[in-house]
């Protein structure tokens, strides 16, 4: 299985951008893992939230494939604990999925277009956090997630 990471936006932090590159690494030990990172929408000063939503929306459709499983980090997703999101992810790779794209919003979510091609939502918290810490954030629990499906000893319980 191929697992994707689209981020809207570049992050401006060089030592977010380090640690999400060392689990990109980590990760690829496993699968194939890429990030894909859009470009942000410009002149939003003069567009309503619900237009760059669209906007955005419109970039990430562009990027899926139909036989893609679309999952959305999104604070009204699923919470999952390590272990339960290493047993969701282990459901996904023996389902046949070829290509699973997780996607990281910008700051006001995801158009009801991206909603309605998604297959899933889930969230890393209740508490919010920057798009650019999530990025850090997600790509360790990837990394923790394999580890704890080949029995590594990375994650103690």
């Amino acid at each position: 299985m191929n697992i994707e990471l689209i981020v809207v936006g570049k992050t401006d932090s060089r030592e977010v951008e380090a640690l999400v590159e060392m689990y990109a690494k980590r990760v690829n030990h496993y699968c194939r893992f890429s990030i894909t990172t859009l470009a942000d929408v410009r002149n939003t000063r003069n567009m309503t939230p619900a237009r760059q939503k669209q906007m955005e929306g419109e970039a990430i459709l562009r990027l899926i494939g139909d036989g893609d499983y679309l999952t959305l980090m999104d604070e009204r997703g699923v919470q999952y604990t390590s272990v339960e999101y290493a047993q969701w992810l282990q459901k996904r790779m023996l389902s046949g999925v070829k290509r699973l794209v997780l996607v990281i919003g910008g700051p006001y979510g995801f158009s009801e277009e991206v909603y309605a091609r998604a297959n899933g939502k889930i969230s890393l918290s209740k508490m919010t956090f920057s798009h650019q810490i999530v990025r850090a954030i997600f790509a360790e629990q990837l990394y923790r997630a394999f580890t704890i499906l080949n029995n590594e000893p990375y994650h103690h319980e």
